[in-house]
């Protein structure tokens, strides 16, 4: 089964139909205000209409959820299948509760439209959605994915491509520079705004020793030759 992860503000009745009409699952996050409803499970008249809730959900009372498992000293999961009024549909929550500040407890709602779904799963998924956030921040920020002065559609197609090309062959640069047998394998962190001062860094020195005659070989096998190097980056 095929899920879309999309953030808070596609938390919406014609998005969530959308999705649902493609044969996909939405998996997004509610405000802790969301008029939610317990699913009613008792007896049911033998005429009229059924009865489908049973009363607002309070998370002040977390008896009618289930604990799914303690994520962190004070951080609990919990789910049920609750009904959303503004969805107009039955939800899969997982429920993260913080109850490391005993003045205010924090909570978190994710959900997913379909009910049988795991609420670990449901927090799994969400949790990888922030990859895709840095990856377009660092295009904004660095390569200029925003920057295309053009409306026509195959032009801003190969500008987009070549900024994300750009994103990834400097991950790459970096992944292979940490894979030598002398890098330093303590910082795993990539950092864009890091590879961009080194590079700028190493532009400069190079340009340094091209105007002054200077002998390239003893220069870069200084000791003092990598601190130059990451000089004003926020990562090694």
């Amino acid at each position: 089964m095929n899920y879309l992860v999309a953030d808070g503000f596609y938390s919406k009745r014609k998005f969530a139909d959308g999705v649902v009409a493609l044969d996909l699952h939405l998996i997004s996050k509610l405000r802790v205000e969301a008029h939610l409803r317990y699913l009613y499970t008792g007896s049911q008249k033998p005429k009229g209409r059924h009865r489908q809730s049973d009363g607002k959900m309070d998370l002040s009372d977390l008896s009618r959820f289930t604990l799914v498992e303690t994520l962190a000293p004070h951080l609990h999961l919990y789910t049920a299948v609750v009904w959303s009024a503004s969805l107009k549909r039955k939800l899969r929550l997982a429920l993260l509760v913080d109850t490391h500040n005993p003045n205010k407890t924090g909570y978190v709602l994710l959900f997913s439209t379909n009910v049988d779904l795991d609420a670990q799963q449901i927090l799994t998924y969400y949790k990888a959605r922030f990859q895709i956030e840095f990856i377009f921040r660092d295009a904004k920020q660095f390569t200029g994915l925003c920057d295309a002065q053009t409306r026509d559609a195959k032009k801003l197609d190969f500008h987009f491509n070549a900024s994300l090309s750009a994103l990834n062959l400097a991950k790459y640069d970096d992944h292979q520079r940490r894979s030598q047998p002398d890098s330093d394998q303590s910082a795993s962190s990539f950092s864009m705004a890091s590879y961009k001062r080194a590079a700028f860094n190493d532009h400069l020195m190079e340009r340094f020793i091209s105007q002054l005659d200077l002998d390239s070989t003893s220069i870069k096998s200084h000791p003092n030759y990598q601190n130059l190097r990451s000089y004003g980056i926020i990562t090694s």
